[in-house]
């Protein structure tokens, strides 16, 4: 004997069937979106560490930072080799840009070291690599040459300018010049260019004072102003010009 099937139980298959060929619509899930190569993304950190650093020194080329943006964009696209390319470009520029400035600064200070006078051993063989360095174009390490020598010469000589009244002895009893008047030879022999006469120094002269004379320099000075002899206004003593070295020669 036969089973018919009759319309009412056909219903719980029909539904069942139709429930999974709902399942079988759903859209599958979408992979996650890939961010940048850690190449992207240190070489564009690489670039706005650099910018940073000449922006700093307020000596930044003008399109550099548009070229960061570039790459960031790129990045954003997922073109890594453009994004490397231009982050690579915008560092390039901002180091470029401080080692100029850092090549300007050294010039100048290399012209004040080169003006100085009575450098050590040392102090010209520092003088010698700053220059060395810049002529290669290598500003920043020229600088760091320079900088700490000129804080050195710069801390051991200072610029006294004559006022009416003044005399070498009463400048080298000043506290802040030697303090004691009796080292004026000091002066007067760093000053040689422009004192003809120890005794006569006029108003608006600029002498330099080198403020860590040696001891045995400043023994000498001091034997000299104790034992010059007799002096007059407007004649150069014997006992100067030997103190000089026998150098001094009036015009």
């Amino acid at each position: 004997m036969k089973r018919i099937l009759t319309g009412k139980a056909l219903v719980p298959v029909v539904l069942a069937l139709g429930l999974v060929a709902g399942c079988a619509t759903t859209p599958p899930p979408q992979p996650a979106q890939k961010g940048p190569s850690s190449e992207v993304t240190q070489a564009i950190n690489n670039a706005k560490s650099a910018i940073a650093g000449a922006k700093s020194l307020h000596w930044i080329w003008r399109d550099t930072e548009k070229f960061l943006k570039k790459a960031e964009a790129a990045a954003a696209k997922g073109d890594d080799a453009t994004a490397i390319k231009l982050a690579n470009k915008a560092r390039s520029q901002a180091e470029l840009a401080v080692n100029q400035y850092y090549l300007e600064k050294a010039k100048v200070l290399y012209a004040e070291a080169g003006n100085a006078s009575g450098l050590s051993a040392e102090q010209q063989g520092t003088l010698n690599a700053a220059g060395a360095a810049i002529g290669r174009a290598e500003g920043r390490k020229a600088y760091d040459l320079l900088n700490p020598l000129i804080a050195e010469l710069r801390a051991a000589s200072i610029k006294v300018e004559v006022v009416r009244g003044d005399s070498l002895w009463s400048i080298s009893g000043k506290p802040d010049v030697y303090n004691n008047p009796y080292e004026w030879p000091l002066i007067y022999k760093a000053n040689r260019d422009q004192i003809k006469d120890a005794d006569l120094i006029y108003p608006g002269q600029v002498l330099s004072v080198d403020r860590n004379p040696t001891a045995a320099e400043v023994d000498a000075a001091v034997d000299h102003a104790r034992h010059r002899g007799a002096w007059s206004i407007g004649v150069v003593e014997e006992s100067d010009r030997n103190y000089l070295g026998g150098s001094l020669e009036l015009k």
